[in-house]
């Protein structure tokens, strides 16, 4: 496969008018299904360059029965919005994270657990595995079709414009910008900082104007969105995985034919395993890319905040509010953890 760049997913957006979402084409027109699928991700992401590949392949696979429109950048609303209106049908797909779906199905953020994942093998071993089919039988319950293969979204990173992150006592009143997640909320706290949660849109200023002195989120993110040009330093804190599940709302999966339904699935799924790769080779290009803007990058040593959280009751609250069965197959493998 190519190497996948931040320029080579600017190309490729801009060659494509599957992004020309107020115009509907002749061929939708003409479509059995006419489906939109939406997402919070700049049309330059890797999500959204793989999405459009599936997308292509499924009006192909289809003979033209299927036709997916992309709404990219939060085009149909904030994710709070998004979420919504994919529960009522008025979206039919949506890539999410499981940290901002938690309060409909609460097990969808166990993967947002602080310090658990050391490694990308070990984050597709439980979301491959048991622990994904786990979360996958929860969005199920919530009337939501959740595909077999999450996306990538990387793992986080932390920004700040006075001091680089070494050790928790760094993170000491602290004043971070979480998104508005309970369980990173949560993780912020037990290490002593003090989060604030706020859309994504609304960070740069906030960092601006010293609202918040630091955040976090994968590195492709950080860039996306030019933190750079407000934050000094890059902690390498890898503090949680995060991933984007492809779900579909079940009023409208529910009203597509087995044999359409199979060849949408196939799709997504193929396309997700792309967008994984891609995701992790341009993580690895970016801390170049970040420090030629100027940002100074260290990695501290991760034990003494897992220590901190233990100590902090982190893992003790989270384990009671996942319930043990989603515990104990996390912890199958992660190892222990509280």
């Amino acid at each position: 496969m190519a190497r996948m760049t931040r320029r080579r997913f600017v190309a490729a957006a801009g060659a494509s008018s599957v992004f020309a979402v107020n115009v509907i084409s002749s061929r939708a027109r003409g479509a059995e299904f006419v489906l939109k699928y939406a997402n919070q991700q700049p049309v330059t992401n890797p999500i959204n360059i793989r999405a459009k590949e599936a997308i292509e392949k499924i009006r192909q696979e289809t003979n033209g029965r299927v036709e997916i429109q992309i709404f990219p950048n939060n085009q149909l609303g904030s994710d709070t919005d998004m979420i919504s209106q994919l529960r009522t049908g008025a979206i039919d797909f949506m890539t999410e994270t499981g940290a901002l779906m938690e309060n409909l199905v609460p097990t969808a953020s166990i993967n947002g657990v602080g310090f658990a994942f050391p490694d990308y093998p070990t984050v597709w071993k439980a979301m491959d595995g048991e622990l994904g089919s786990h979360v996958r039988a929860a969005f199920a319950k919530a009337n939501l079709h959740c595909f077999e293969r999450i996306w990538d979204n990387g793992f986080r990173q932390t920004t700040t414009s006075t001091r680089p992150i070494n050790t928790p006592a760094d993170f000491k009143g602290f004043k971070i910008r979480v998104p508005v997640s309970p369980i990173q909320v949560s993780l912020f706290r037990g290490l002593g900082a003090s989060p604030t949660s706020l859309p994504i849109k609304e960070v740069y200023s906030a960092l601006q104007t010293h609202l918040a002195d630091g955040q976090e989120n994968a590195l492709v993110l950080i860039e996306v969105f030019k933190f750079y040009e407000v934050q000094k330093y890059c902690s390498m804190t890898s503090h949680m995985w995060d991933g984007f599940w492809m779900l579909a709302s079940g009023k409208s999966w529910n009203r597509i034919p087995k044999d359409l339904q199979d060849i949408v699935a196939r799709n997504w799924n193929e396309a997700a395993l792309k967008q994984r790769d891609d995701s992790e080779k341009l993580d690895k290009s970016l801390q170049t890319t970040l420090e030629g803007k100027g940002m100074i990058f260290n990695k501290p040593d991760l034990d003494p905040f897992r220590a901190m959280l233990r100590a902090s009751g982190f893992y003790k609250e989270w384990r009671e509010k996942f319930g043990d069965d989603a515990w104990q197959l996390l912890e199958k493998y992660t190892g222990k953890l509280a």
